[in-house]
């Protein structure tokens, strides 16, 4: 039944009249870009992908254009079986180029292969042997099959009627070797969604996985390479032409050479551009989840087409969003894994979502090439998120656990938003989930280690690197004018932002700075600990306490870490970042739980927790006394370490 509806379709469609067909071609077309509103956001995103620097009027343009030739191809293929040959005469010219390309076969017989991009109108290709003049070479076209046999039988059958052959994939490539062999011509599709089974090579500027049957073919028989090109001249009227592509006779030059004279035809002639398919995923195959953070494909060719471009690194082209979590220390423990990201996906523009006061922060560690700072609680809060559809991200990664955060990379418009979903938490505006294990104990187990497990299931494939930002700074004479470089400064981060039982009592700190006089001491805090830092200084010289809470932006209150020989710190976000600045750490725990927020880097660190508390928390923090907190300061400063 479907066979016979395709053919009274097709026939239908041969005596239908042009004016006719060109307002059915134009309404479906506007129907496709305007009705299917996923379709119009792929085909806006290519463009946008593939050509920034051109305005967002000429992608709709260009767009719905494109939108349009589809659906006059697909009308086209369906009628050719019932056109006559006179009929086809009139749709089909040969431009000079590719009759110059029959014209050197005749004269200089070698094995030659016509390589097709993602054009329309490819049904042109079939017609040929009716308009070329003189004697038509041997030519097979390798095409993919229909799984339905009677229509496979019927499609072959009308495409054969003039003379080419079509060699299906389904059957090997042994007649298209034979055809070479014998120095005929062979056709054969360039594709850049190979999958596993293509070559990694980039494609305006953007990763993508490209077949190397071509090069293969024309490395085996030193074969003659040009790109075909059906080129549009007015509705039903089209003129093949081609291209000798110049190649260095190798499958990853061939392979390379092709993607580039791509990219050039399309640059270069809006009226091609227009033709390609790109309501088509063209570059799917590094865009699809479960190994979506990595680049992998059969082969790995990006080095050499990095160097035939003339480039040192990848474009960073693919649009990778990361919403970080709303806490100082656990932005500062994601830094790892920001890291490993930016190693496994080198093609990323990467761009970190946090609260503004992180921004700063963020810019000095070099790990991206955007920042947004959240904008502020309101009522036009998420108007924000929905203007980021204009930059079509690709992939946004949520550090976050909250409805708020899923809201916000679902107005962005991204169809990609990876997050982690907890048993019992549902989290319906994710697209992709890792689904964390009912039997998974979070209490033993870094956050560090599960969002590492969380991005290795969607491809991450590098390690997080836990090195610091840079060692604690030796000669403190340039950032601490105040006291003698030969007295250590010792550095203190009495309160807690969240959690109040986190903090060591007032009077143990105070007994701490009594048993050291000679020392100096500088506190660190945020204008809510001033209070706290102020019932700790009171009645110290100032001379060797200072009291810095509230006094700093995150920025120097980073420089100022950097001065300090160690750190005596609560469980608090400026250890993350001490830590993570090198800083040597005697980091205070109690009820909190050391195996799952402790430090991350591998800078020195030493963790006290009070007498009997068990490894993963939960002891009363002023239960660890302020002689044992001496001791084991008196012993990190005496190791060559701090």
């Amino acid at each position: 039944m479907l066979l016979f509806s395709l053919k009274f379709l097709g026939w239908l469609l041969a005596h239908t009249p042009e004016p006719l067909l060109r307002a059915l071609s134009a309404t479906l077309g506007e129907g496709l870009f305007f009705g299917l509103p996923r379709r119009r956001r792929l085909v806006l995103s290519n463009l946008h992908h593939a050509f920034p620097e051109k305005p967002a009027a000429w992608h709709r343009t260009l767009g719905r254009e494109s939108c349009r030739r589809m659906i006059e191809t697909a009308l086209l293929s369906l009628a050719t079986p019932y056109l006559t040959a006179a009929r086809l005469r009139q749709i089909v010219s040969v431009s000079p180029e590719m009759l110059a390309a029959y014209a050197l076969h005749r004269s200089s017989p070698a094995a030659t292969l016509i390589c097709s991009p993602h054009l329309a109108y490819w049904e042109a290709q079939t017609s040929q042997p009716l308009v070329v003049p003189g004697p038509f070479p041997e030519f097979g076209i390798i095409f993919r099959p229909l799984d339905h046999p009677a229509a496979n039988a019927f499609v072959t059958a009308s495409r054969e009627r003039f003379g080419m052959k079509l060699l299906s994939r389904k059957e090997g490539f042994a007649e298209a070797l034979k055809i070479l062999r014998r120095q005929g011509f062979v056709g054969v599709l360039f594709d850049q969604n190979a999958g596993l089974q293509g070559a990694l090579t980039t494609l305006f500027g953007r990763v993508c996985s490209t077949t190397e049957l071509p090069g293969l073919m024309a490395e085996k028989f030193s074969a003659r390479v040009y790109g075909i090109f059906p080129r549009r001249r007015a509705f039903w009227r089209v003129e093949v032409g081609a291209h000798l592509i110049a190649t260095g006779g190798t499958t990853a030059s061939v392979t390379l050479s092709l993607n580039r004279w791509l990219e050039h035809l399309l640059t270069a002639d809006d009226n091609l551009c227009a033709s390609w398919l790109w309501a088509h995923d063209r570059w799917r195959n590094q865009d699809m989840p479960p190994k979506r953070l990595r680049l992998e494909a059969k082969r790995d060719l990006l080095a050499a087409d990095l160097a035939a471009r003339h480039l040192t690194a990848l474009p960073r082209r693919t649009r990778v969003y990361i919403r970080l979590p709303n806490w100082l220390g656990d932005v500062v423990m994601a830094l790892p894994l920001l890291r490993a990201l930016r190693a496994s996906r080198p093609d990323a523009e990467i761009t970190l979502v946090a609260k503004k006061q992180f921004i700063p922060l963020l810019e000095s560690w070099a790990v991206a090439d955007r920042t947004l700072a959240l904008p502020p609680h309101g009522p036009g809060y998420y108007v924000f998120f929905r203007r980021l559809r204009a930059g079509y991200p690709d992939v946004w990664l949520l550090f976050t656990n909250s409805l708020r955060g899923d809201l916000e990379a679902w107005f962005s418009g991204c169809r990609q938003r990876f997050g982690l979903v907890r048993p019992g938490k549902p989290r319906p505006l994710l697209s992709h989930a890792y689904r964390v294990p009912a039997n998974f104990d979070e209490r033993t187990h870094h956050q560090l280690a599960l969002w590492e497990t969380f991005l290795r299931h969607f491809g991450l494939n590098a390690p997080p690197d836990r090195t610091p930002l840079s060692a604690a700074v030796s000669d403190h004479s340039a950032l601490n004018p105040r006291g003698s470089t030969s007295i250590p400064l010792i550095g203190l981060i009495p309160g807690s932002e969240n959690t109040p039982t986190k903090r060591w009592p007032v009077a143990h700190w105070r007994a701490l700075l009594e048993a050291f006089p000679a020392a100096r001491f500088v506190l660190f805090g945020t204008a809510n600990d001033a209070p706290l830092t102020a019932a700790i200084a009171a009645g110290f010289d100032p001379a060797r306490l200072e009291n810095l809470a509230g006094r700093t932006s995150l920025p120097a209150y980073a420089a100022r870490l950097r001065t300090c020989r160690l750190l005596v710190t609560n469980d608090t976000g400026g250890m993350h970042l001490a830590n993570a600045l090198g800083v040597p750490l005697l980091a205070l725990f109690g009820p909190t739980n050391p195996v799952r927020t402790g430090p991350v880097f591998t800078a020195p660190t030493r963790l006290l927790q009070p007498p009997g508390c068990p490894l993963t928390g939960g002891g009363q923090l002023a239960d660890l006394t302020p002689e044992s907190v001496a001791a084991a300061l008196r012993e990190l400063l005496a190791s060559p370490l701090s």
